[in-house]
């Protein structure tokens, strides 16, 4: 989003960096491809590792880079561990930090992705926030309001730029479906695929559901390496409505949201593309980071409470497949716009 408006605004000079953190190519080279995005001028190579061994790699290898070029800013997006190790390098160099996504919270410490918001935001210099419960929390944490401003989200700018782009593609028709004829599924928690208990649970639950619609499931790396070891792969595998499928790529997954008749996930980017389409969503988790997609999208918090998982399943089935309309602020597309014309005042 940020690349695509970023020759409006001469005195800004964008560099991309890879830090490689997923390593995976169905998980990282396949976005770069869909969405044309520049080629990065730095690959930093992380792959895989523990949190510390990741974070730490990341941080040495910016480092390396940063002392080199001297950047005026570093931005960094998200809540993964390379936002939070670029935030440090830079911040501990004297660089000022702007964070995309700032303020989002859902107070549950034992998400790696909560430590790495708070940690970010504590140190960052612009705070770019994309609903209002941000503001609320930045301002509760004490951060100056001059810092925080609502610009609404880069990822819905590109979700609205990209979605005639993806819905050409027709990937439903792989596996013999039509709009509104499957449920889209993800799931890569810890708390969710880590646990074989856990894990067994909702694999029943897969099973009610695949009675009722299909379902297609693109398995996430991490989510396949546990299935296997837990041995509970082959139960997947043995649902006949039940379409297990390698990572897709990002126009992929635009098409197939957005023609689902629901999206069963664990993924807190998904839960807002979701409510942006108007696309029901079910989120197997206890809280989220991102609460307008309960108050003014289409997602419902599951957590444990499968009577409720099934009862919303039977209303949208219920329902028919047409999209709710749905309207968030500053959820318009000009979110980079907005971020790139604040840098491009304050940074002059």
């Amino acid at each position: 989003a940020l690349f695509a408006v970023a020759d409006q605004f001469p005195n800004i000079e964008l560099r991309l960096i890879h830090t490689g953190q997923h390593y995976d190519a169905n998980m990282s080279d396949v976005f770069f491809s869909d969405l044309g995005l520049p080629k990065p001028i730095r690959h930093l190579d992380v792959g895989s590792g523990s949190h510390a061994i990741q974070t730490a790699e990341v941080m040495t290898r910016y480092e390396q880079w940063i002392m080199e070029s001297r950047p005026d800013l570093t931005l960094v997006v998200g809540d993964v561990n390379s936002t939070v190790a670029c935030a440090i390098v830079a911040s501990k160099l004297h660089i000022p930090v702007a964070h995309v996504e700032a303020g989002l919270r859902s107070f549950d410490r034992a998400m790696p992705e909560e430590i790495n918001r708070v940690l970010t935001d504590s140190i960052s210099d612009f705070l770019f926030v994309t609903e209002p419960s941000g503001m609320i929390n930045l301002a509760r944490e004490g951060r100056p309001a001059e810092a925080i401003h609502m610009v609404g989200h880069v990822m819905i700018d590109t979700l609205l730029r990209m979605r005639e782009k993806a819905a050409e593609l027709l990937v439903y028709q792989r596996y013999g479906k039509h709009p509104g004829e499957y449920a889209f599924m993800t799931m890569h928690r810890p708390s969710n695929v880590d646990d074989p208990t856990q894990l067994g649970t909702i694999i029943d639950q897969l099973a009610w559901l695949s009675q009722r619609i299909a379902i297609i499931f693109p398995v996430h790396p991490r989510t396949r390496n546990r299935l296997n070891e837990t041995g509970l792969m082959s139960r997947l595998e043995a649902l006949d409505n039940m379409y297990l499928i390698d990572p897709v790529g990002y126009l992929e997954a635009v098409c197939l949201v957005d023609s689902a008749r629901m999206v069963v996930t664990d993924s807190g980017g998904l839960q807002e593309e979701s409510s942006a389409l108007g696309v029901p969503c079910l989120t197997l988790r206890d809280s989220t980071e991102r609460p307008i997609t309960i108050t003014e999208g289409t997602n419902t918090l599951i957590a444990d409470d499968w009577d409720l998982f099934r009862q919303r399943v039977t209303a949208i089935l219920d329902e028919g497949s047409e999209h709710a309309t749905t309207a968030i602020p500053y959820w318009d597309g000009r979110a980079g716009e907005r971020i790139l014309r604040i840098l491009s005042e304050q940074l002059a």
